[in-house]
């Protein structure tokens, strides 16, 4: 079926393609830069306290258990995370304030 003959055809004529441009390589094995040296971690006093500022879940008469196995789930993530800190001597030193 050929275009009418007040639109031009919008295909490409057949003789002329487009070439593609060839990506850049990249050498995967090459050293990879230093990382920058890792800042103490010091643990939260309330690790839950974001997920209460975002409100209660909402799920229709189960926000209050769904509030508290969430809350159960960060408080678990947080001291796993400061035990794994604190097995890579990266625990921040506490202050005198502490």
């Amino acid at each position: 079926m050929s275009a009418p003959a007040d639109q031009p055809n919008k295909r490409a004529p057949q003789g002329k393609r487009r070439r593609s441009k060839k990506a850049k390589g990249f050498d995967l094995w090459r050293t990879p830069p230093a990382l920058p040296e890792p800042t103490p971690v010091v643990p939260l006093d309330d690790p839950t306290a974001l997920l209460r500022s975002l409100g209660n879940p909402p799920l229709q008469g189960q926000s209050a258990v769904a509030q508290h196995y969430l809350a159960a789930v960060v408080e678990r993530a947080a001291g796993l995370a400061t035990a794994l800190a604190a097995a890579a001597g990266l625990l921040a030193e506490p202050t005198e304030d502490d």
